[in-house]
């Protein structure tokens, strides 16, 4: 009971070629899959090394200030102005029931930045706060096996 349309005797075939179309969204899907990591990126930090450190959270939904080499302050990925971050972070959080905020601080920051930028969220009423770290590697044993 089925029928051809052409085909056979020359004529036109209507069946659709998907091939094209599974080439075409293979491509996508990996320019996706390149992509999405570089987006997330956020500040290059070098993060300081810690021995009792956990997996760092998602931080999509979580709020993060970074602290790069120069002092410059970022509340999620964007420069906030020196003393502005209090204010920032009140607006950024009044809505949240959650208000914890996570900060990256370069190695090469000195400690007083950090502690600066803890006292302005404790101004701003925030006392769950979180420093993200890298985990300390363990090196090969000494005989190399």
């Amino acid at each position: 009971m089925s029928m051809d349309v052409g085909g056979a005797k020359g004529g036109i075939k209507a069946d659709i070629n998907v091939t094209p179309l599974v080439d075409v969204m293979l491509v996508l899907l990996i320019i996706m899959m390149l992509i999405a990591p570089m987006l997330q990126q956020g500040i290059s930090l070098r993060l300081p090394v810690a021995d009792n450190t956990t997996d760092k959270p998602s931080t999509q939904d979580q709020t993060v200030i970074a602290i790069a080499q120069n002092k410059d302050i970022y509340l999620n990925a964007k420069l906030v102005g020196k003393g502005d971050l209090g204010t920032k972070i009140t607006e950024l959080l009044e809505d949240k029931t959650d208000k914890v905020v996570l900060i990256k601080a370069d190695t090469e920051v000195e400690y007083s930045a950090v502690m600066a930028a803890m006292d302005e969220l404790r101004q701003a009423g925030i006392e769950d706060i979180g420093l993200i770290t890298d985990p300390k590697t363990v090196g090969k044993a000494a005989g190399g096996r």
